[in-house]
């Protein structure tokens, strides 16, 4: 694996990002929440790119994987920043935008922002406003007092038998980002995917995002039995299938 190139955002937090030179529209991958650039599904989705030449774009957003900076110090707001430095510093033209769980939401927010840019979609088990709607308004009495309390509440791990810890920040500054409270404009081919068995990010979210979601080619598949990673070979052969629809008609606008 080649070692990554690094970026100094204007907000000054280092970032790692691998770039695939090639043919438009840039397909550009954003991981999860405390996940990194390394992940079956980028893996899979560079070579893919690679194959075909295409342009590709994969990061860590501050503090995940190569990138400078402290987990706990995060919070969407700064990820967001994170990813749309990288993309306008290294990147040019179209994009179609992988946004995996969290980075569903940045995704999203990155489509908000510039929306010139985008010509597609593909959203994998997508988990926009997750901090409120998911972490927040599950929180206990207890937990949200502990949590205003001593700015932090540590919560069980399907992945991490310590748990991880939330911060206040991470709420807070969250609330700031929400997608799904107003108008929600996707005016390019999107594609959703989401597995019926997924504990994480429910396919009540994915139903949600697409009732509250507008635009003329918006399409939601239901994959029974597929858990929150979505990295099976079947799985990662939906990504593709969906990402090669949505490049499709991308280079056709």
């Amino acid at each position: 694996m080649t070692e990554p190139s690094f970026l100094t955002t204007p907000q000054g937090r280092r970032i790692a990002y691998h770039l695939v030179a090639g043919q438009g529209p840039c397909v550009v991958f954003l991981g999860g929440f405390n996940s990194d650039m390394t992940g079956t599904k980028a893996i899979y989705l560079q070579d893919q790119a690679e194959a075909q030449g295409r342009a590709f774009l994969r990061l860590d957003y501050s503090g995940h994987g190569q990138s400078g900076g402290a987990f706990l110090d995060g919070a969407i707001g700064d990820w967001f920043e994170d990813a749309l430095a990288v993309i306008t510093a290294v990147t040019s033209g179209p994009l179609v935008l992988v946004g995996s769980s969290m980075g569903g939401w940045i995704a999203l927010l990155l489509a908000r922002a510039i929306p010139e840019r985008i010509v597609g979609l593909v959203g994998v088990a997508a988990a926009p406003d997750f901090t409120e709607d998911s972490m927040w308004a599950d929180f206990t009495a207890a937990q949200r007092t502990e949590l205003v309390a001593t700015g932090r509440v540590v919560l069980p791990s399907d992945y991490d038998p310590a748990g991880y810890v939330i911060t206040r920040r991470l709420i807070e500054e969250g609330r700031n980002r929400l997608v799904l409270r107003d108008a929600l404009p996707l005016p390019f081919p999107t594609r959703l995917l989401q597995g019926t068995a997924d504990t994480d990010v429910p396919p009540a979210v994915a139903l949600r995002l697409l009732d509250h979601a507008t635009g003329a080619d918006i399409r939601l598949m239901l994959v029974k039995d597929a858990d929150h990673r979505f990295s099976t070979p079947a799985c990662l052969a939906l990504i593709r299938a969906a990402l090669a629809e949505v490049l499709t008609a991308g280079e056709a606008r």
